[in-house]
């Protein structure tokens, strides 16, 4: 296994239509005990008995590697949710799973965490496993928060003394010191989330697994995720994540898989996976959807935003020295005598870098969109946070921060420019004179 802590070697994973079974051993043991009391199998739809039984079994280890074989017939009724997935990952890896709704992207997730057995094929992880999957799993629902983290340490392998050493540092992580002792039950949807990520973060684990859950909490808790992840990966531990969010996926993982319908498209580099999930007809999740205003009847609102190459076609990222624009469409609510668009460009530490408005009058309300051109981009490779504000003369009434994102990635046919580490954010070429005195 070398440095690789996941092999997956041609992973198949079947379902079958109705059924409440997971595929674990403790179903396989309860559809046994059912049928010696000649009862009908407990996991099949309401009033009918399933034809063909799904049997899954977990091997004990051979030695720090945890193989999971079973193999099976397709019966009726059944569908493969995932169909002869192959893939290594590598030690300090943040990998992103992507892939329309129904990819098999979180049943990939279930079987590595041991929620679900794999119908045929072999999974081999070295090293312990935290996961935060969709909003409810992983806590018992009548303890407190504080027993919660304790559970998860101790499944973890943790002694006490390790989980108080780090209690501290999950509490202020999640923001939840006043709710600390209440049952979770008790907490809404984005403490949640808050807690979970703490407690799978914070509690050492070598490999990390992260569903779209934290699409639950605010920006501002996104953001935190985010650094917490990256800063994991930093300590040699492996983060799969697994996210609509392309622009995400695009900032924080070193590596990307795509699927469809069950099968692995492609794996490698983010920008090339994502790249060819756009191209596999994905353009929607491309489009930025923009905040509404806080303030209450605004003249106006901004919708959403796109990122295009110069046909108009929707990008993950804009080679250097390549045309490119931006189209914002936003909602007129009344007649506006002077309306104002502004686009700005930041870099990820807020330095602002550019600047662009766009001003028209006598607007009648009605839906719009303005899209703003630039022939040649000359930024370095990176990823450039997109600033959208609307106001009148007299004051603004929408503005957003990380309205959508600007990848810059590589250089367009043609530009020979020479290509130097730490050359800066601009890269415009100056006209340049060199003469003998």
């Amino acid at each position: 296994m070398s440095d690789s802590v996941i092999e997956i070697d041609n992973l198949w994973k079947k379902y079958c239509l109705g059924a409440f079974g997971t595929g674990t051993l403790r179903h396989d043991f309860n559809r046994w005990w059912h049928r010696v009391r000649g009862k009908p199998d407990p996991y099949t739809k309401v009033g009918q008995v399933q034809k063909s039984e799904v049997r899954s079994r977990s091997l004990e280890p051979t030695s720090d590697l945890c193989p999971l074989t079973s193999e099976v017939p397709l019966g009726d009724d059944e569908i493969w949710a995932l169909r002869g997935v192959s893939i290594e990952v590598k030690q300090g890896e943040i990998l992103g799973i992507i892939g329309r709704n129904g990819a098999g992207k979180s049943t990939l997730l279930k079987i590595l965490s041991r929620v679900t057995a794999p119908t045929s094929g072999e999974v081999r992880v070295k090293g312990r496993i935290a996961s935060l999957l969709e909003v409810g799993t992983g806590f018992h629902p009548e303890l407190t928060g504080r027993e919660n983290i304790f559970l998860n340490g101790a499944i973890l392998g943790m002694t006490k003394a390790e989980i108080w050493s780090k209690l501290d540092e999950i509490v202020a992580f999640a923001e939840i010191e006043k709710f600390l002792d209440t049952p979770v039950k008790r907490y809404s949807s984005g403490m949640y989330v808050r807690l979970a990520f703490a407690v799978a973060a914070h509690l050492e684990p070598e490999i990390l697994l992260v569903d779209e859950v934290l699409a639950v909490g605010d920006a501002a808790f996104q953001k935190k995720c985010l650094g917490k992840m990256s800063d994991v990966a930093k300590q040699g531990r492996t983060v799969l994540f697994v996210s609509h969010n392309m622009a995400v996926v695009r900032k924080l993982c070193n590596g990307a898989i795509l699927l469809d319908q069950g099968r692995k498209v492609l794996s490698g580099d983010t920008g090339v996976v994502l790249q060819k999930y756009v191209e596999n007809g994905a353009r929607t999740e491309l489009i930025y959807k923009i905040p509404a205003p806080k303030e209450e009847n605004p003249p106006g609102w901004a919708k959403t935003l796109t990122v295009e190459d110069s046909t108009g076609k929707p990008t993950f990222a804009i080679p250097v020295g390549q045309p490119w624009q931006v189209r914002v469409r936003f909602d007129i609510a009344r007649t506006t005598e002077s309306f104002i668009i502004a686009l700005g460009l930041r870099t990820t530490e807020d330095f602002v870098l550019r600047t662009s408005w766009s001003e028209a009058r006598d607007l009648e309300a009605g839906a719009y969109e303005a899209v703003f051109r630039e022939e040649s981009i000359f930024l370095g490779s990176g990823h450039y946070p997109i600033v959208i504000g609307l106001s009148t003369h007299e004051r603004p009434f929408h503005y957003v921060e990380n309205a959508g994102v600007l990848d810059i990635a590589g250089f367009a046919e043609g530009i020979n420019l020479v290509r130097v580490s730490n050359v800066g954010v601009l890269l415009n070429p100056l006209r340049t004179e060199i003469r003998k005195v």
